[in-house]
C-alpha cells in the first residue's frame, strides 16, 4: 500500500526547474504524510489495543518504530486477547484499563502524539439487551476521553473507529457519506454520538480528530467465539469445527468486507493526513457479495464444509438493514486509500490462521 521512500522522490523535477526551497518543502511534505516515516519515535495510544483491529495496528506501528501503548479492559465479551500480541509483547506497553475510567484515561493520554480510539461495544444485539452499557462505552466514555485530550494533551491527533451501522437501511447503493443517518439499533445511535463528539471537539476545541466508518472488517485476530464482533468469525469457526455455516433468510443480502490490513492502512493514512481533520470517511470494497454466495465461496475454500439456509431469528430480523455496501470515493481521493486484499484471499488467510491457532480463540 505504501510506496518506498525512494519511489516517492525519484520523480522530482530537475533542480533547474525547481527552487531549492520548493524541493525541501516537497520532501518535508512527503516525510510527514508517509506512514513509513511519520511514526518513527512517536508515542501512540491504542484503546482496544488487545482486540482484533487494535492489535493488527500495533503490529504495524512497532514495525514503523513507534512507541506503542495498548489499553484494553480484557472484559471477556469484547474480544481482547493477549495472544494477538504474542510476537510483539516485548515491544509494546500494555495497560489493563477500562476506557470508562476517566482518571486512568486522563493519565494515559498525556504525552501521546496519536490516539487510535478503537475500543467499543460492537454487538448490535447486546446493545439492545443492555443499552446502558453500550451508552457508557460508546458515548459517555468517548466524551471523557476527549475531555482528557482537551485538558491534558490538546495537540494529540485522534482517529476514531466508527461504523457503517449508523446509516441504517440504505436509500441507495453504494452508500456515501452524504447518505441520511438512521441507526436501527442502540449501538448505531451511541456510535454516532461518539463520532460526533470527536467532530465537535475538532471544530470547537481544535483537538484534531477524524472518524472512519468501518464496514465488515475481518481477518486473523477477530473474535470467533460468537457473532458479537462479526458473523464471519462464527462462520469460520463452524467451518473448521465441521459444523454448518448458517445463512439467515434467503441469503440475498449484499455486503462488503475489508481485510484487517486494509483497515490498518486507512487508519494510518487518516492519522498523518491534515486533510482528514474534522472529516468522516467510509471504508469499503470494490467487491460486494450476497451472503449465500459468500458461504458457498468459503465452503469451496475449506474442503468438507457446508452451509444451511435457516429462518431469520426475530431479534436479528428486527434490526437487519438489508443490502449494504459503501462508496469509499472520499477516502480514496482525500487519503489515497483503497483496499488491496481481495475477499477470496482474505478469507483464505483467515481460515489458515484459525486452523493453526484456534486453541487461542475458541
Amino acid at each position: 500500500m505504501f510506496p518506498e521512500v525512494d519511489d516517492r522522490f525519484e520523480n522530482f523535477p530537475d533542480s533547474g526547474f525547481q527552487t531549492y526551497h520548493q524541493h525541501i518543502e516537497n520532501i518535508t511534505h512527503f516525510m510527514t504524510t508517509d506512514p513509513n516515516l511519520s511514526f518513527i519515535n512517536t508515542n501512540i495510544l491504542i484503546t482496544g489495543g488487545l482486540g482484533f483491529i487494535g492489535s493488527a495496528l500495533a503490529h504495524r506501528l512497532v514495525n514503523l518504530q513507534a512507541n506503542v501503548t495498548l489499553v484494553d479492559s480484557l472484559i471477556p465479551q469484547y474480544g481482547g486477547n493477549l495472544f494477538n500480541i504474542a510476537t510483539i509483547k516485548e515491544r509494546v506497553k500494555v495497560n489493563i484499563t477500562d476506557v470508562r475510567d476517566p482518571y486512568a484515561m486522563a493519565y494515559l493520554i498525556q504525552g501521546q502524539d496519536y490516539l487510535f480510539n478503537l475500543a467499543g461495544q460492537t454487538s448490535h444485539l447486546d446493545s439492545m439487551k443492555d443499552p446502558q452499557t453500550d451508552l457508557a462505552i460508546n458515548a459517555s466514555a468517548q466524551l471523557s476521553i476527549l475531555e482528557a485530550c482537551r485538558l491534558h494533551n490538546p495537540s494529540i491527533k485522534v482517529i476514531f473507529a466508527s461504523t457503517r451501522q449508523l446509516y441504517g437501511k440504505p436509500d441507495y447503493l453504494p452508500v456515501d457519506e452524504a447518505h441520511p443517518i438512521r441507526p436501527v439499533d442502540v449501538n448505531g445511535i451511541n456510535k454516532l454520538a461518539g463520532e460526533w463528539y470527536h467532530l465537535l471537539y475538532n471544530n470547537v476545541y481544535h483537538i484534531r480528530a477524524c472518524a472512519l466508518r468501518l464496514t465488515n472488517t475481518y481477518g486473523p485476530g477477530m473474535r470467533v467465539k460468537d457473532a458479537r464482533q462479526t458473523f464471519l468469525g462464527i462462520w469460520i469457526r463452524n467451518l473448521i469445527e465441521g459444523k454448518p455455516i448458517l445463512v439467515y433468510g434467503d441469503g440475498t443480502q449484499l455486503r462488503d468486507f475489508n481485510y484487517v490490513d486494509d483497515a490498518v492502512d486507512a487508519l494510518l493514512l487518516a492519522a498523518v493526513s491534515p486533510q482528514a481533520d474534522g472529516e468522516v470517511f467510509n471504508l469499503g470494497s470494490q467487491e460486494s457479495i450476497n451472503l449465500k454466495d459468500l458461504a458457498a465461496m468459503m465452503v469451496a475454500q475449506y474442503p468438507g464444509g457446508h452451509y444451511e439456509m435457516v429462518p431469520f431469528p426475530d431479534d436479528l430480523k428486527a434490526i437487519d438493514i438489508g443490502d449494504y455496501y459503501s462508496d469509499y470515493t472520499k477516502a480514496q481521493q482525500v487519503l489515497g486509500w483503497s483496499p488491496q486484499i481481495s475477499l477470496k484471499e482474505g478469507i483464505q488467510r483467515s481460515l489458515d490462521y484459525y486452523a493453526k491457532h484456534h486453541t487461542h480463540y475458541w
